[in-house]
């Protein structure tokens, strides 16, 4: 009967054994997390520092810096249209000979954009603008007020963290403006005819999604 009893424990000592071995394994698994996923963000908002030339003003020597703000609305992650606005009025060299009178341009444009993503924290982006574009201040008492302007860009964005970039783009931007013909600028050259300028522009800034 002593017998019979021992080999009873014997045979259930090593079960119990098993069964904490498999319990403890199952305790040390740790639950999978899910991969970290970026924001899907509809909108982003840049604002930075503008340049533009200014081929329009005769004898202009130095384009102007200002202001350069968008808003892009996306959809999906490819897709987006951007409203661009700039407004230009200070010097690029301030100081030395200045251009004629105290020029100023402001533009309005909007159009599609494209993104992709370049590598690492680096996207890049192309866009086809159009609109108007003011030039105010100018001593040729350029016309119209306002001319249709558009043209196309690039930029990069770099990734600081998933909703902000810092972000660098140029475009060229072509207008169409006439000098006034009560000007003494016009004369009886050509000068009073339209013409059609490209004025390259870039901006660096920080773009911020959501």
């Amino acid at each position: 009967m002593k017998r019979k009893l021992l080999l009873s424990i014997l045979a259930v000592v090593p079960a119990l054994f098993m069964s904490l071995a498999a319990t403890s394994q199952i305790a040390k698994e740790k639950p999978q997390r899910a991969a970290p996923t970026e924001p899907a963000n509809k909108y982003e908002i840049f604002a930075g520092y503008g340049y533009t030339s200014i081929n329009q003003i005769n004898q202009a020597r130095y384009g102007l810096q200002g202001v350069n703000v968008s808003v892009t609305r996306d959809w999906g992650r490819f897709f987006g249209v951007t409203a661009d606005g700039g407004y230009y009025a200070y010097a690029l060299m301030p100081g030395t000979i200045p251009n004629p009178g105290d020029p100023k341009v402001e533009t309005i444009l909007l159009g599609p954009v494209l993104h992709a993503h370049i590598a690492g924290h680096i996207d890049g982006f192309f866009h086809v603008l159009m609109g108007g574009e003011h030039t105010s201040d100018s001593p040729n008492f350029t016309t119209p007020n306002i001319s249709f302007a558009g043209g196309v860009g690039v930029g990069m964005d770099y990734k600081l963290s998933p909703r902000i970039s810092l972000r660098l783009s140029g475009d060229d931007i072509v207008s169409s403006f006439t000098s006034n013909p009560n000007s003494s600028s016009c004369g009886s050259t050509s000068g009073c005819s339209p013409h059609i300028h490209a004025n390259s522009r870039a901006a660096l800034g920080v773009v911020y999604k959501f």
